[in-house]
C-alpha cells in the first residue's frame, strides 16, 4: 500500500524529457577600466550642455565612474530641482550595470522586475562611457521627455540615440 502512494497523489516520476537547447548566451559586456578623467568628464558635460542650449531644453548632466560616484556635474538655470538627483541616478545605473538606462525601461514593458533592482534608474537618459573597449564611466542626462535625455546624452558621446 504504501508503494502505490506516490501514484496516487500524483507524484509519480515525470516522463523522460526531451533534451533541450541550451539558452543563447547572453552579449558580452565591456569590462571595467580606469576611472574617467575629470578633463573628459567635463568635456562631455560641456558637450551635453551646448547640445541642450541649442535645443531650448533645461537640463541637468552628470558624469560618474565605473562605481557610480559623481565626477562632474552640471544644470542648466531653471532646471527642475529634481533632475540632479535623477541625472546622477541614471549615470550611476548606466555605469553600475554596464548597459543603457533605456534597456531598463524597455524591460518594465515585460514586468515590474526591474524595479526591484537596488539603485536602477528605469528611465532612458542614461549611457555607459567606454575608452578603449573599456567602461571608464556613465553619463547622466534629465530634465526633458525620456527620449530628449537620451538624444542629448547621445550627442555628447557622438552615438546615435
Amino acid at each position: 500500500m504504501i508503494g502505490l502512494l506516490p501514484l496516487a497523489l500524483g507524484l509519480a516520476a515525470p516522463p523522460a524529457l526531451a533534451p533541450q537547447a541550451a539558452p543563447p548566451s547572453p552579449a558580452p559586456v565591456a569590462p571595467y577600466g580606469a576611472p574617467i578623467p575629470l578633463a573628459e568628464a567635463q568635456r562631455l558635460l560641456d558637450r551635453a550642455l551646448a547640445a541642450a542650449r541649442a535645443k531650448g531644453f533645461r537640463m541637468a548632466v552628470a558624469v560618474v565612474e565605473p562605481d557610480g560616484n559623481l565626477v562632474a556635474f552640471a544644470r542648466l538655470d531653471d532646471t527642475q530641482y529634481a533632475s540632479t538627483m535623477i541625472a546622477q541616478g541614471k549615470a550611476a545605473t548606466a555605469a553600475r550595470f554596464r548597459r543603457t538606462t533605456a534597456v531598463f525601461a524597455q524591460g518594465l514593458a515585460n514586468g515590474p522586475g526591474a524595479l526591484s533592482l537596488p539603485g536602477v534608474i528605469a528611465v532612458a537618459g542614461g549611457r555607459p562611457i567606454t575608452a578603449n573597449g573599456r567602461i571608464v564611466g556613465a553619463i547622466g542626462v534629465s530634465g526633458g521627455t525620456a527620449a530628449q535625455d537620451d538624444a542629448i546624452a547621445a550627442e555628447a558621446l557622438g552615438e546615435t540615440p
